[in-house]
């Protein structure tokens, strides 16, 4: 562990489900562990102990929580994991955090399988619908030229995420005809708990955190992770947008809950330190921003200039467009801040440098969230 972990709490130690198998984490919590082809190469998933009334009867079941990317060793897994774990018992519903690949992928499967609906946010799953038919944000030639406007020069970097138009549809073939909607501070009745929604933004555009506070648990997503910050991008879809000033605005929110919640996040182990991670994640972009500002007032810079001050290690495709998201996420939240300012140049690239001191001027983490429009024509 480094440093950052040793200040969290991992109440499993180093245990970890093994595939095709669920730990129980607290009563009717099952935590379920499946693959991913990436350098992040894992996704948790839960099983949540459900029950449904209807004209009939009532009927006991699970619910699941997450369901990784649409490949056949995950719907491997997930038979194992329905012969072996759901005690005889159906599945009732599929609950989805947000519309990323590794979280709703095999939802229109699993729905089908079990005849159940979808749960999830409005916002989430309309873009999840379009970006099965576009790959809008995740490869194509939009992506490609945001990207270029950044800076990334490279032709044969470029020509991959070129390439890459049907990357979303690749790992997500279908999203569910229909779906129920989750919005912020609802109460979701799972079996005997109730779970209140907590709707995140800049990592997705409508994510949904549960938590049950009987339990003392949170379903964090992928808002809240043990080991690695949470990827925060500007897309080309929303190529002015500010998505790190309202994630971090979105994670503070979530300090109103007890410190010892134990948090169930996405990727990592389950921990407890909620605080004390919301700390170390807003000192980390913090100290990102700090970088950001050093590089740039030694010249103006483009993100993808800013790759190495902001990533110590080589990236790969799938990691560099994640990280020219990030940076451009970075420059942003410096630019509505008035910190930056921002020029195109003559061969068509975005560069940032810092505002004269005495031109500063500083905005609230939630104002730079709701945008400048005065800046847009900067």
């Amino acid at each position: 562990m480094n440093a950052l972990e040793m200040q969290l709490d991992y109440p499993h130690g180093n245990t970890l489900p093994a595939p095709g198998t669920a730990l129980e984490v607290a009563p009717g919590v099952k935590w379920l562990r499946m693959g991913l082809p990436f350098a992040l190469d894992h996704i948790n998933l839960w099983l949540l102990r459900d029950c449904r009334q209807s004209p009939t009867g009532r009927t006991e079941g699970w619910s699941i929580v997450d369901c990784g990317i649409a490949t056949e060793p995950t719907r491997q897994a997930w038979e194992q994991v329905f012969a072996t774990e759901l005690e005889g018992l159906p599945v009732l519903r599929v609950i989805v955090t947000h519309m990323h690949p590794d979280h709703i992928g095999l939802a229109d499967w699993l729905t089908s399988r079990w005849q159940c609906d979808l749960w999830m946010s409005a916002t989430d799953y309309h873009a999840a619908k379009l970006a099965t038919q576009s790959t809008t944000g995740f490869g194509g030639d939009s992506a490609a030229a945001h990207f270029a406007r950044h800076g990334l020069a490279e032709g044969d970097a470029l020509d991959k995420v070129r390439g890459r138009s049907n990357y979303y549809a690749s790992m997500v073939p279908a999203v569910p005809p229909r779906f129920h909607r989750l919005m912020d501070g609802q109460r979701l009745v799972i079996g005997a708990q109730e779970w209140q929604c907590h709707a995140g933004y800049g990592h997705a555009p409508e994510h949904i955190a549960l938590h049950c506070g009987a339990l003392g648990i949170l379903i964090s997503g992928d808002m809240v992770l043990p080991r690695i910050s949470t990827n925060v991008s500007v897309i080309d879809l929303e190529p002015e947008a500010d998505p790190l000033a309202l994630y971090l605005a979105s994670i503070e929110r979530l300090r109103a809950l007890p410190a010892d919640t134990l948090v169930l996040p996405s990727h990592g182990r389950p921990f407890a330190g909620l605080h004390t991670r919301i700390d170390q994640l807003r000192n980390h972009h913090a100290e990102r921003f700090a970088e950001v500002m050093a590089a740039c007032a030694e010249a103006p810079k483009a993100a993808a200039e800013l790759l190495p001050v902001l990533f110590k290690r080589k990236l790969d495709l799938h990691q560099t467009s994640f990280a020219m998201g990030e940076a451009i996420a970075h420059l942003h939240t410096l630019w509505l801040q008035g910190r930056l300012e921002r020029r195109l140049g003559g061969d068509g690239v975005m560069r940032f440098a810092p505002v004269p001191d005495a031109a500063i001027r500083r905005q609230p983490a939630d104002a730079a969230a709701r945008g400048s429009a005065d800046r847009a024509c900067a």
